[in-house]
């Protein structure tokens, strides 16, 4: 059934795809979490020695927003793995729990990715802001963006680019909805919690590559 939405999606007509829990979950590492202790993502994870995450910038009806860090935590978690993160490492089933506890999970699993990637040195994330809506993709009657498109942003550091793509929303004119979203789910608490254990930055300089300006 997950091939054929690949396909009904178009997502075979353009390259191979590979469900990467088709074969079940391998476990990597969370080094002093305070949650996890492992962090389980699809078994073929480790036929790639590098990434290139391409995440839809969006709102998210349980962690505000969905971005960089979610996609690698939740996104590349098996089907137990996102349970696990949801749960706060109290179950491999369920999504239920406690709401800070799974923000911090998240970032949990993002930095046990990161740091079996060489320490984040073999993974490149790139965000795209448009279709801007509340909701998330995986919703199947997601609310209807609201927002006008901003653009790509690309970084090798998750929470700068997540950090970034948020202050873009707060700065737009049109971003009420999606900051409520993201408030209402206590988002910014990721990003406050991913950089206190290290995966990321806050800081970030952002350059425009389309006028060449800063």
């Amino acid at each position: 059934m997950h091939c054929q939405v690949a396909e009904d999606h178009g997502f075979t007509s353009i390259a191979n795809v590979q469900i990467m829990d088709e074969n079940g979950s391998m476990s990597i590492p969370v080094h002093q979490g305070e949650h996890l202790s492992e962090n389980y993502v699809g078994a073929a994870f480790d036929d790639y020695d590098s990434y290139l995450v391409l995440s839809h910038f969006k709102g998210h009806a349980m962690a505000g927003y969905g971005g960089a860090i979610k996609n690698i935590s939740i996104g590349l978690a098996s089907s137990e793995g996102k349970s696990w993160i949801h749960t706060a490492g109290q179950s491999r089933s369920g999504i239920s729990g406690d709401q800070d506890a799974f923000l911090e999970s998240m970032g949990e699993a993002s930095k046990a990715v990161s740091d079996y990637l060489d320490n984040g040195n073999r993974i490149v994330y790139i965000n795209v802001m448009n279709h801007l809506s509340v909701d998330c993709d995986c919703d199947g009657n997601p609310a209807e963006p609201d927002m006008h498109d901003i653009g790509i942003l690309v970084s090798t550091d998750p929470v700068a680019l997540d950090k970034a793509c948020i202050d873009l929303v707060y700065n737009a004119q049109d971003g009420q909805s999606l900051r409520e979203r993201i408030e209402s789910r206590n988002g910014l608490h990721t990003l406050e919690d991913a950089q206190q254990i290290g995966l990321g930055s806050q800081n970030y300089h952002l350059v425009n590559i389309d006028d060449g300006n800063n």
